[in-house]
């Protein structure tokens, strides 16, 4: 049986930790061949709001939500005209949708005003746009420019990371900063995809798969 919230042991060395990433990436791209985002989107802009959308939601839920949305308000100064009211009652079923509603009305206007309309492709001022923070802007910059500042670091890549001893930390900030350390950029993005999927089939946070699981034997909080 294994502990859905495990308590890290001591890391080990940075070489053996980036020797298990590697391997761990390897093992998922064989079950994981297409692995992509689930959150549909045409643009930079869909993206960071969909993502802004999917704190505290599913994508799937999310990707109901968002065709009526942007259908309703198409672009950022669309957002802006909008009364926040209307926002509100379209992204309601996302969960939080008064400060989701805040966050993009915020992030359009800064967008519109500070970047002529255009999402920014640095992550320095990414962060700076309402509701964004690194996990949004890492999302926006592997996704639409290929370009990530860092490993996308989410409940389950953040969980399934310290079952790994791939990292010993929770803050998600931290986290990234640890597992980019273990591999080249040009992982990072798969990366958090990979164990993204393998959260939501196999190693679930409350019933993991273990027996099925083609990560067991690097799981260090296995019985």
């Amino acid at each position: 049986m294994v502990s859905s919230n495990p308590t890290p042991k001591k890391l080990k060395t940075l070489p053996t930790r980036r020797k298990r990433a590697k391997a761990v990436i390897a093992a998922l791209r064989e079950e994981f061949p297409d692995t992509k985002c689930s959150l549909i989107h045409q643009d930079a802009w869909q993206l960071l709001v969909a993502t802004v959308l999917s704190a505290q939601c599913t994508d799937a839920r999310v990707n109901m939500v968002t065709p009526e949305l942007f259908r309703l308000f198409p672009t950022p100064q669309h957002f802006i005209d909008a009364p926040i009211e209307e926002i509100e009652a379209t992204i309601r079923s996302t969960g939080f949708y008064r400060n989701k509603a805040k966050s993009l009305k915020g992030a359009a206007t800064r967008i519109m005003a500070e970047h002529d309309g255009q999402v920014p492709d640095q992550m320095a001022q990414l962060v700076k746009v309402p509701g964004v923070g690194r996990k949004t802007a890492n999302v926006v910059l592997g996704e639409i420019w290929n370009k990530p500042d860092g490993v996308v670091v989410d409940t389950h890549v953040g969980r399934i990371s310290r079952k790994l001893g791939l990292t010993d930390q929770k803050d998600p900030v931290k986290v990234e900063k640890q597992l980019s350390r273990l591999m080249p950029q040009s992982e990072y993005r798969d990366f958090g995809h990979l164990l993204i999927d393998h959260g939501r089939k196999t190693c679930r946070a409350r019933a993991p798969k273990c027996d099925a699981c083609n990560l067991y034997r690097w799981c260090e909080t296995r019985a």
